[in-house]
């Protein structure tokens, strides 16, 4: 009962849980746009430019209270990705599904974090964005989880949804995946709180 009591208040809004999530992928997939179409209208902006280093965004949705860490995928920049693994609840990586050629780029990249110490031993949820589907020739998701071996991830769970950053398609679905994972682990945290 209690478990359900939880799931019930999270659902009426009464708990409000705190995550840090990191996103993730390399230069130019649409990670800050895809951020825009995450947070609540009255936050978003109509313009958006490429992110340089870093950038935080603080919102509400769906009951969690997010700090969205956009990180650069600039190759001179994906160093400072594991200066965040630590704090984090959860990971969105983001893919461009037209980038066939820098795809073994991005798979390497995320079984580098994968592998990480701080990554490695975390149950965090990781959410795939495979983006730009509106564009002719785009990868669907089954090939792009294909191509970045997703299959092989064992240890957490995980999901890949298609997704247009620029009208937002997609991006709701993969958001509710990730915050029922992020309440479940809650929920699952409280339970072995209280033994």
């Amino acid at each position: 009962m209690g478990a359900a009591k939880s799931r019930l208040k999270s659902i009426f809004g009464f708990l409000n849980h705190e995550v840090k999530i990191l996103v993730i992928g390399l230069d130019n997939s649409g990670k800050t746009t895809l951020i825009n179409h995450i947070k609540p209208s009255k936050a978003s902006s109509f313009e958006v430019a490429p992110t340089v280093g870093y950038s935080v965004e603080t919102f509400t949705k769906h009951n969690l209270s997010f700090t969205v860490m956009d990180m650069s995928g600039s190759s001179r920049y994906r160093s400072l990705w594991e200066q965040y693994y630590s704090t984090i609840s959860a990971i969105i990586y983001v893919i461009d599904s037209t980038d066939k050629i820098r795809l073994c780029v991005a798979r390497d990249e995320l079984e580098e974090l994968l592998e990480h110490s701080e990554v490695k031993s975390k149950g965090c949820p990781v959410l795939f964005f495979a983006n730009k589907m509106d564009v002719p020739g785009a990868m669907t998701p089954l090939e792009v989880m294909t191509e970045m071996g997703l299959q092989m991830i064992t240890n957490k769970a995980w999901h890949i949804t298609s997704s247009n950053a620029l009208t937002g398609a997609g991006v709701d679905e993969g958001i509710s995946w990730l915050a029922d994972k992020l309440l479940e682990r809650q929920d699952y945290d409280d339970r072995s709180y209280r033994k």
